[in-house]
């Protein structure tokens, strides 16, 4: 009987990764910070909200896989009515965790300045995945002097 609610738990697992892959995630949390940082060139602002916005992915993570394994733990295992109201369940949390890591690469998103943000369009495209649109922030510093 685990092994069938193993096998629920892999067809869950898969099917959450094909539907992710039509978005073009940034992966934050899950993408050293520095490399984001270092492939974006964020200023020292940016870097910072990049900190915060990992420890709040991992954060709500951590609560979710809590949830996952309660679900596990929990939900009796008995039947096949059983385990697909367990994959049912393990799906919610999931797709929990995919809307908070689309929630936290949105905000990051958001700060990036228009060069930035292209360059993130650019490598969507490159990969054949769908950006999240947002609108570019304007920076002070990134605003050169007008001449007279």
């Amino acid at each position: 009987m685990r092994f069938l609610a193993f096998k629920t738990f892999l067809l869950v697992l898969i099917s959450f990764s094909v539907r992710s892959q039509a978005d073009c995630l940034l992966g934050v949390g899950i993408t050293e910070n520095d490399s984001l940082a270092d492939i974006f060139q964020m200023n020292d602002v940016q870097k910072q909200e990049l900190l915060n916005l990992s420890a709040e992915l991992k954060y709500r993570n951590e609560i979710l896989n809590v949830q996952l394994e309660n679900v596990y733990n929990r939900h009796p295992q008995n039947t096949v009515e059983e385990l697909n109201q367990l994959a049912l369940k393990y799906r919610n949390v999931m797709d929990s965790m995919q809307s908070v890591q689309s929630m936290i690469d949105k905000k990051l998103l958001a700060l990036l300045n228009p060069k930035q943000y292209q360059l993130y369009l650019d490598l969507c495209h490159e990969a054949s995945r769908s950006p999240f649109v947002i609108t570019p922030k304007v920076y002070s510093d990134s605003i050169p002097p007008k001449q007279k």
